[in-house]
């Protein structure tokens, strides 16, 4: 999965375009994004632990290397208010 996404800062996510479509086709995996962000939110609250967010703009694949701050329904909260779609996240490692 890594060969396909490009590798960015967690600051050029703002002036990144966001289409609503979901990237996710099956309902599983939606599930299992949900549990991973629930997850990532408690190692980032309780341990400062970085994480990798595998999501898609309106141009590409990317992906960010940060601490997740807080998740809504439909957005991830990153430090200094940058925000992710969630249907835009493609996996959470």
């Amino acid at each position: 999965m890594n060969n396909e996404f490009q590798l960015i800062d967690k600051e050029a996510i703002g002036t990144l375009s966001f289409p609503s479509k979901e990237v996710l086709d099956e309902k599983d995996a939606i599930i299992q994004r949900k549990n991973d962000l629930d997850r990532a939110l408690s190692l980032g609250n309780l341990e400062h632990v970085k994480i990798k967010i595998f999501f898609e703009d309106d141009a590409s694949k990317k992906a960010v290397e940060t601490t997740i701050w807080g998740v809504t329904d439909s957005r991830v909260i990153l430090k200094q208010g940058v925000v992710i779609p969630v249907n835009r996240i493609h996996k959470i490692v």
